[in-house]
């Protein structure tokens, strides 16, 4: 049952895992004289360590490798790896964008993401768009729309925030990619180019040199294990509408830390117009999540039951895809076939025995 209790538990898990992800944000600052490619380079080495440690802890190996034994064509292969630079990218832009004076722009495809989302399931997974949702993209799309009426472009930066990870949710959702495996894919295969990266800058002998490395590397390890592991908890307790209404506090930490930390003027991103405009979407879509929250837990009240949750990886009591259960099958199949052709064999024996 949803109780309160577990509401609680997720919605304190979800807020601190924002807070976590958004302290990261701010992350290159104290590990200056670090360049923003290296911090993005190291944090990928230490997100590798602490996912590895996660799984291992959690006994989930079977999970990943029962996984991988389903990709069998050059094509899977293919739709499998090609996201991983992407993620890449995007971790890279993450860490690099703060440093480098682009912490609000950062922010504002951060912002403009959710709403990228929702078009993109309504228009390649012809999912149902309510009235609240359309307003919504209407309001982001007339905000972004000004700023290249008005100045004639938008900053690189915001496009690729916002656009980076829609192709690469698609890719991970064609092949069913469970999250904890699609990212420890990510990591290893990204590990040799961030290795190299870190090689060549001299990003190893400057971490060696600064005594304050030795603990802010193993920090930056755990707070990105610690906030992936919270998000994961408050997926698994929260609605689904509640969880997704949650996920705005994020990019709200972002724009908050952009312009007290970071020093930025609102002026840097964009303009007041185009904010306001998105800032607009995000109250229609918090006030779309609330609503349906509201709605569906009086309904399921009256119905005697609760509000699904969103499934979190792994489910401790099934196997969650159909096409492991389909490998399982099949390696079934090839074992009844062994042992009935083995029989076949014996009883011929036994045949030529018997006319003898």
């Amino acid at each position: 049952m949803l109780t309160t209790n577990q509401t609680f538990q997720g919605t304190v898990a979800s807020v601190t895992s924002s807070f976590l992800f958004a302290f990261m944000f701010l992350f290159g600052l104290f590990m200056m004289p670090l360049s923003g490619t290296q911090v993005a380079s190291w944090r990928v080495l230490m997100m590798l360590l602490s996912l590895v440690l996660l799984v291992s802890l959690t006994k989930q190996w079977q999970h990943v490798f029962d996984y991988l034994k389903t990709l069998k064509t050059p094509k899977d292969w293919l739709l499998f790896l090609l996201p991983t630079p992407i993620l890449g990218g995007q971790i890279w832009l993450f860490m690099w964008g703060p440093v480098n004076g682009y912490g609000l722009d950062v922010t504002l495809g951060y912002f403009l993401l959710p709403l990228i989302m929702i078009v993109v399931g309504r228009f390649f997974y012809h999912e149902h768009m309510s009235i609240l949702q359309w307003v919504a993209a209407l309001s982001a799309a007339i905000g972004v729309g000004y700023d290249i009426f008005q100045y004639g472009s938008i900053s690189w930066v915001t496009l690729f925030a916002c656009l980076g990870y829609p192709p690469y949710y698609l890719l991970r959702r064609k092949l069913a990619v469970p999250p904890v495996t699609g990212l420890l894919s990510d990591l290893t295969l990204l590990a040799p180019v961030v290795l190299i990266m870190l090689y060549v800058s001299g990003g190893f002998s400057m971490a060696m040199q600064t005594s304050k490395f030795w603990y802010l590397l193993p920090l930056l390890g755990a707070f990105s294990a610690l906030a992936m592991s919270l998000s994961m908890v408050a997926s698994s307790k929260l609605p689904v509408s509640l969880f997704g209404a949650l996920s705005y506090l994020e990019p709200m930490l972002l724009f908050v830390f952009s312009i007290t930390i970071l020093g930025q003027s609102l002026h840097e991103g964009g303009s007041l117009f185009m904010y306001g405009m998105i800032t607009l979407a995000l109250i229609f879509m918090i006030l779309e999540s609330s609503l349906g929250y509201v709605t569906r837990r009086r309904d399921n009240r009256l119905h005697g039951y609760n509000e699904p949750q969103v499934v979190g990886f792994p489910p401790r009591r099934r196997l969650i895809d159909r096409r492991i259960n389909g490998v399982l099958t099949a390696h079934r199949f090839r074992r009844i076939r062994k042992y009935q052709s083995k029989i076949d064999k014996m009883q011929r024996k036994i045949e030529r025995l018997d006319v003898k």
